[in-house]
């Protein structure tokens, strides 16, 4: 297969053929081991900096949207408080509960960041810029991301603690129905590009699909939202109602490791977006791919910091009830509205010309905007209002004093 790949600048196949060159024949199997090395602390590093700059943006954003100061003390501007939490937490004790399952407590956390590192080992960034090209990358993120879900599980299974087990019961059972209309979103995305690899769903987008298909995108969003527990779907801990949730028994650089994820799930989130449905690298000249790449990640977690900053946490009833009754409707829906749009707008060669998206624009938005008021006047709020009260006559409320 690196054979027929060339001209990459970062990718497995150009890094390999690189260790492989000075070696003599026979040893191919250490420079495929070198380039996997490499590349894994490429990702491990570069993702780690990254979370370190979003732990400080978020404390800050969040700060100014709810008229506070932040972090403000270590450095200017505070951008020095992602190394002194990093500090903190490694010389914090890392303990134990005498009765845990000491081994799946250990390898709980490790289980629950690993999925994200793995799928940014996957995203395109650029033509020839990518660490593993695969010709599946929808399937390859849906399986991986759908990993953690044991990682909560064993979190609160090997803390031998109820707390913990309730919290990693209810967030297990989150995940899991999130994860129906997230994969149902994506049904849209590869019927549109006639692909599921994340190159060719990339090279397909002329028009965005965000603007292609609003409701695959809105329920992705949601879904995705819920998956990396964000506000207001932030049940799987609960601070304020479980301690901590699955991780309560947790402390040191395990804590961390949890942290570490929940930080990196935005990145994460608006990294899949980016690619799946605002274009990836693809923009204006002369400004290069990559840095609207990086522009367009940014615009999705900032809009996930404001709904974090903003919104209530949802009760565990009503986050349910909105995967199954608001959600996966709309999924359903949006795979039939596009399966249908393509097959009748496509030509003979299979492709959809530019006028035919722009009708699939005008449908697809009106069909969204129908679809969010049916599900508000559904789901809402407006069945719950109260009552006007009626005083009952045994209350004698209009009798006047003595």
């Amino acid at each position: 297969m690196c054979s027929e790949l060339t001209g990459g600048i970062l990718d497995f196949c150009s890094i390999n053929r690189f260790f492989a060159s000075p070696l003599p024949e026979g040893w191919e199997w250490l420079a495929f081991g070198l380039a996997g090395l490499l590349l894994a602390a490429i990702v491990i590093m570069v993702v780690v900096g990254a979370v370190a700059v979003n732990t400080w943006f978020e404390r800050r954003m969040i700060a100014r949207f709810q008229v506070r100061l932040g972090p403000n003390r270590w450095g200017p501007f505070g951008v020095f408080q992602p190394i002194a939490d990093s500090i903190k937490l490694i010389s914090k004790e890392d303990t134990m509960p005498d009765a845990a399952d000491r081994s799946v407590f250990r390898l709980a956390p490790i289980v629950f960041l690993a999925p994200s590192l793995l799928v940014f080992a996957v995203i395109p960034f650029g033509e020839h810029s990518f660490l593993g090209r695969l010709n599946i990358g929808v399937l390859f993120i849906v399986g991986v991301t759908a990993i953690h879900v044991f990682g909560v599980f064993m979190a609160g299974w090997g803390s031998n603690n109820k707390y913990a087990m309730l919290g990693a019961m209810r967030g297990a059972a989150m995940l899991v129905s999130y994860e129906i209309p997230m994969g149902l979103a994506l049904i849209g995305v590869v019927v549109m590009a006639g692909s599921v690899s994340l190159f060719q769903i990339v090279e397909s987008q002329d028009l965005p699909f965000l603007l292609v298909q609003p409701l695959g995108f809105l329920v992705f969003m949601i879904a995705i939202t819920a998956e990396i527990g964000r506000t207001p779907f932030d049940m799987i801990e609960a601070e304020s109602e479980l301690g901590a949730g699955y991780h309560t028994e947790y402390s040191g650089m395990n804590y961390a490791v949890f942290q570490l994820a929940e930080y990196l799930g935005p990145l994460l989130a608006g990294t899949i977006a980016t690619v799946l449905f605002l274009g990836g690298t693809r923009g204006f000249a002369p400004i290069p791919g990559q840095i609207w790449f990086l522009v367009k990640v940014f615009l999705v977690v900032f809009f996930l910091v404001w709904a974090r900053s903003t919104w209530p946490r949802l009760r565990i009833d009503q986050i349910m009830g909105f995967a199954w009754k608001g959600l996966f409707p709309l999924a359903i829906l949006n795979v039939f509205l596009i399966a249908v749009e393509v097959y009748l707008l496509q030509d003979s060669d299979g492709a959809i010309g530019t006028e035919s998206l722009w009708i699939m624009v005008a449908v697809n938005w009106l069909v969204t905007a129908v679809s969010i008021v049916a599900i508000a006047n559904v789901l809402g709020q407006r069945r719950f209002k109260r009552a006007t009260p009626v005083p009952s006559p045994l209350a004698n409320m209009n009798a006047e004093a003595d």
